[in-house]
């Protein structure tokens, strides 16, 4: 659409511009025609003194045409040149708008980039700390079922504490896979953003 604006407001000049100079030409044209007359007229009168003042008004009505077709060959330079000149200067100031825009579209992807590094690096550090509490609560279990084995008195206490010890361990396995899985969300919208970002700028380039 904004690429367009330069050639409407150029044709929006035009029609003025060439009713003007259809005028001019006609008007041209017309002393030519006059002039044309006058001089058949005095030829076929046959009189020499018609004939030499029609001959000066044919060079004058000549010399007025030239000078209408000329001023109007030169105006129409001018407007060319005018519009040439518009028209660059319209272009240049489109070029600076998209050159904005493409700052800001850039500045904003590297923003949503930089969020998403900064998400992955927590999620990670969560990750590596469910990894961890995950550890010690498959230790424990282990504890827990030797302690379970080894002591008949105390089967019940240590059975519970097994139970809440796999439990925990369950807990802390799912916790790993949400926190996986979020990472995983995270990275395809990173790779997403990184993609978006390299197109903008293989079409501006």
């Amino acid at each position: 659409m904004s690429s367009q604006q330069p050639q409407q407001s150029q044709a929006s000049r035009t029609p003025a511009r060439r009713r003007q100079r259809s005028t001019r030409l006609v008007v041209a044209v017309a002393l030519l025609a006059v002039s044309a007359a006058i001089v058949l007229g005095a030829v076929a009168s046959s009189s020499a003194g018609l004939t030499a003042v029609a001959a000066v008004l044919a060079v004058v009505l000549g010399a007025a045409a030239t000078r209408i077709t000329h001023s109007e060959v030169m105006q129409a330079r001018r407007d060319a040149a005018r519009d040439r000149a518009e028209q660059a200067q319209e272009y240049r100031a489109l070029t600076e708008r998209r050159t904005a825009e493409s700052a800001v579209f850039a500045a904003d992807m590297r923003r949503k980039i930089l969020e998403r590094e900064e998400a992955i690096d927590v999620l990670e550090r969560a990750l590596s700390s469910a990894q961890k509490n995950a550890a010690e609560q498959t230790l424990k279990r282990g504890q827990e079922a030797r302690r379970a084995d080894a002591a008949d008195a105390g089967r019940e206490a240590a059975e519970r504490g097994r139970d809440e010890a796999e439990t925990r361990a369950a807990e802390a396995i799912v916790i790993i896979a949400e926190l996986e899985a979020e990472i995983d969300v995270v990275r395809a919208e990173l790779d997403s953003l990184r993609a978006a970002a390299a197109r903008r700028d293989h079409r501006s380039a």
